[in-house]
């Protein structure tokens, strides 16, 4: 019936003059009342619609049910036109529909789909391992809270991923154990590793909302050291960044004394091992120990507990902060650390208080407005004048755009 009605509604039907009456049938000696369905007057602009309801033939059954409709029955077929012959494409629209759909889907899915330019590549994972799985690589979106006043990141920034990729390394390559860059057998023996020297060279430092991409890998320095390397590019121009290299050793950590590199442990590393020359030019020249004599001197340091690592001592990165509080403001402002030569000697816990020295060789601070390359010593010690870290930095001028947003910091300050 309504199958009926709704094809009533579309193709016109001539009402039948008995179109209010209802039909009887008779069976058996009794009578039924088959109601017609009659829609509301002004259905489809007017039309008068009624359906006649059949039961369906009983096998067996002494119900007859008329065959033949009178020709002024509303169930009349209508002239078969154009537009009623045509099949119903919806099913097959619906399906064709789904199909693209699903195409899409999977499309976009794809790691291999092309990508705009502007699309981060993996800035959030933990990377891979490349280069016949001797090379570690991931990439880093610079975030809005590791830039400075002159918009780019800080060199904490850049240490602290360069110890992000070193660790994730050993992470991916299976040999991360319960501690903390330690591998399994290390864990056995209560061994760390500390780094004992870190060279960094800066040739840019990348702004907000760059992506850089980390390269590291390991090698052997000598009986008991390991090398460890980093090559920081711009990830969308493969323009070579920052240079760095470190030295590291064993420490066991409870007694808190340099070990040697157990046979178990170089079996485990040894694999991994690149012989490749020197991503970073050694600086053999020697540090030299700065005193009270030194120009600036910033006194009263001391970590917080966030400042210490899983290992209970002080995060090495942490120790670059300290030395560049003792630089001068004007050197600050005016230029930017461009290579820095550090040695650590001595680890530092969460109850000591540091002293920062900072001596600008060959130059005073008036002479920074005039540009030019300048050279720091540092020394980072504790209160008792035992040394933590010696170090070495050259700066060079911002750059004009850089400069002038400093600039104009400073004098508003002002």
């Amino acid at each position: 019936m309504v199958a009926t009605a709704v094809t009533a509604s579309f193709i016109p039907v001539v009402p039948s003059p008995d179109s209010g009456k209802g039909k009887q049938t008779q069976s058996g000696g009794g009578s039924a009342s088959l109601r017609g369905l009659q829609p509301r007057n002004g259905l489809c602009g007017g039309l008068q619609v009624k359906a006649n309801a059949h039961a369906p033939p009983k096998v067996n059954d002494t119900v007859k049910v008329e065959d033949d409709l009178p020709s002024s029955s509303p169930l009349t077929h209508a002239p078969r036109t154009f537009i009623n012959q045509l099949p119903d494409w919806s099913m097959l629209l619906a399906a064709i529909t789904t199909a693209f759909l699903a195409a899409e889907k999977q499309w976009m899915m794809l790691d291999w789909k092309p990508r705009r330019p502007d699309m981060l590549v993996d800035p959030f994972g933990i990377g891979k391992i490349v280069e016949d799985g001797l090379v570690f690589r991931q990439n880093f979106s610079i975030r809005s809270y590791e830039i400075g006043a002159d918009k780019t990141a800080s060199i904490e920034t850049l240490m602290n991923h360069l110890q992000e990729t070193a660790l994730n390394h050993v992470k991916t390559a299976g040999l991360l154990g319960d501690g903390f860059g330690s591998t399994p057998e290390m864990c056995k023996k209560n061994l760390i590793w500390v780094v004992t020297k870190m060279q960094v060279v800066v040739d840019r430092y990348p702004k907000w909302g760059d992506v850089v991409q980390v390269d590291t890998w390991v090698s052997a320095s000598g009986k008991n050291g390991m090398r460890r390397d980093w090559l920081v590019r711009d990830a969308q121009t493969g323009e070579i960044l920052t240079r760095a290299s470190s030295v590291w050793v064993m420490m066991n950590k409870v007694t808190r004394k340099l070990s040697k590199i157990p046979e178990e442990v170089r079996g485990e590393i040894g694999a991994y091992f690149v012989d490749s020359a020197l991503v970073v030019e050694e600086d053999k020249r020697k540090l030299s120990k700065l005193d009270d004599s030194a120009n600036f001197i910033r006194t009263g340091l001391s970590p917080r507990w966030s400042d210490l690592d899983v290992n209970q001592h002080v995060n090495n990165v942490k120790y670059i902060g300290w030395i560049l509080e003792s630089a001068p403001q004007p050197l600050l402002e005016s230029h930017e650390l461009c290579a820095m030569t550090l040695e650590y000697r001595r680890e530092c816990g969460r109850n000591s208080v540091l002293d920062s020295l900072t001596d600008i060789s060959g130059a005073n601070v008036g002479s920074l407005a005039d540009g030019g390359l300048f050279e720091c010593k540092h020394l980072l010690r504790l209160e008792d004048g035992a040394e933590i870290v010696r170090g070495r930095t050259e700066w060079r001028p911002k750059s004009a755009n850089n400069f002038g947003v400093v600039s104009q910091v400073s004098a508003e300050s002002t």
